[in-house]
């Protein structure tokens, strides 16, 4: 680690004043990615702008189609949330997933979408729920948010405030995960709107997306079969010590038959 200098703003728009002036500056939230990287010195700020006294930044809002969710919200309190059991229990399986317990303890939403991790859980959920990112400069579609690796549409200063979730007929996430550390080797999130359907990947690619094949197939038939013989193309898809492309290609397939068989199954979205 070296030297820095640390703030506490009291509100949004003073941490996104901080975050204007010091362009080499970074916010934190969770820290759980943020100080692992300074740590390794693969991160090296000027500057550290805690948001963990805002508090308009946390909480989850329901309303009769969607659920909004505060940036600074922790895993652990999406996992934890009976509402949100209730009404969108997906959601709130994802996060109870993540990683162990000191980091869904620790970690937040806002800063697990905006650091856009390749293997990351969240990212899925806000791609496959049609979700909206709320800033504190404008909202922007899922669709448009995912840019590529550690990429998003994020400008200079704009800090994510909320992500508002459409609540859909029933959804499920399955991942095959790392055994150690419990990051999407291959995460794949269904979400079935009655006219629509939304398949979102992550783990696979340098950054999550959406298998529109898979979706048209499953908006005639949702179930597994319909989609069993469904395969993304290899090229271009990660590859490690892990899993290689080809491996993840047909992991992309499996834990979306999964996903669609667990969300057949959930009778809380029904």
């Amino acid at each position: 680690m070296y030297s820095f200098s640390y703030h506490r703003p009291a509100s949004i728009e003073q941490a996104s004043e901080m975050l204007t002036a010091r362009p080499e500056a970074k916010l934190l939230a969770g820290g759980q990615s943020l100080v692992a990287s300074m740590k390794l010195r693969l991160s090296e700020p000027s500057d550290l702008i805690d948001l963990g006294r805002i508090a308009s930044l946390s909480g989850i809002h329901f309303g009769s189609e969607r659920v909004t969710v505060g940036a600074m919200t922790r895993h652990a309190e999406v996992a934890a949330s009976p509402e949100l059991r209730a009404v969108l229990p997906s959601l709130a399986s994802l996060a109870g997933g993540i990683a162990d317990r000191m980091v869904r303890n620790m970690g937040t939403l806002g800063g697990s979408v905006a650091n856009n991790d390749p293997s990351a859980d969240y990212p899925s959920a806000v791609l496959a729920l049609d979700a909206t990112v709320q800033t504190s400069r404008r909202r922007i579609a899922a669709d448009d948010f995912f840019l590529g690796m550690f990429e998003t549409a994020l400008e200079p200063g704009e800090i994510i405030t909320a992500i508002e979730f459409c609540i859909p007929r029933r959804a499920a996430y399955m991942k095959f995960k790392n055994p150690a550390s419990r990051y999407a080797v291959v995460g794949v999130f269904v979400a079935d709107f009655g006219s629509s359907v939304r398949v979102a990947v992550t783990g696979a690619g340098p950054v999550v997306f959406r298998v529109h094949e898979m979706e048209e197939a499953l908006v005639s038939q949702f179930s597994p079969e319909a989609i069993e013989t469904i395969r993304v193309p290899a090229d271009g898809l990660n590859a490690d010590i892990h899993a290689g492309a080809d491996y993840r290609a047909e992991l992309v397939t499996v834990m979306a038959m999964r996903a669609v068989e667990r969300a057949r199954g959930e009778t809380a979205e029904g």
